[in-house]
């Protein structure tokens, strides 16, 4: 029998990073499936209240709490007026944040097949996008990615077969790509 090691002890930090995105893919859900592309920004909401406090008239009274009792409380800004991008790494890669901006996250939905369904997909753009469509094995997920300015990530994924909040999964580097992507954007 072997013996187990113990999980890392979850910094102050990650907790709040984890809790924001969270936050961010009920809130998104909430809106149905289908959806666009959602861009964050994500701010220490006690820095924000200490630059501005009149934002305390903005943000729920559970947010203020939550900032005076955690420093690390992070509030997400929906980003509105994005470049144009034929993808989600060209919208990405057009991105920059100001030094005020402490991390940012997205929000997106994807269409999975199991590896060995690829095999059988046309070249043709068009066509393969029908077959995927069409494809038994198909998945929808919604996937919500956030990264903070120090290094610290956050992934949590739900299948739309399984739309319940106790069934989304969650974990710093489940979808790389995008954490990557998002990290790029603080280069």
């Amino acid at each position: 029998m072997t013996e187990q090691q113990p999980a890392p002890e979850t910094t102050p930090r990650e907790r709040a990073l984890r809790l924001a995105i969270a936050d961010l893919e009920r809130h998104v859900g909430t809106l149905g499936w289908d959806g666009p592309v959602f861009v964050f920004a994500l701010v220490r909401t006690a820095n924000a209240l200490a630059l501005s406090p009149a934002l305390a008239e903005q943000l729920p009274a559970e947010a203020v709490q939550a900032a005076e009792e955690d420093p690390e409380h992070l509030t997400s800004i929906e980003q509105d007026g994005l470049p144009e991008a034929g993808t989600l790494e060209e919208l990405l890669g057009q991105l920059a944040w100001p030094d005020l901006v402490d991390g940012a996250a997205v929000v997106v939905e994807r269409m999975v097949v199991p590896p060995e369904a690829e095999s059988g997909m046309p070249t043709d753009p068009e066509a393969a996008v029908a077959y995927l469509m069409d494809h038994p094995d198909r998945e929808d997920v919604r996937m919500a990615a956030g990264v903070l300015r120090t290094g610290e990530s956050w992934c949590t994924m739900r299948a739309r077969s399984h739309d319940f909040d106790d069934s989304v999964i969650g974990s710093p580097d489940a979808v790389p790509g995008l954490v990557e992507a998002l990290r790029s954007t603080f280069a």
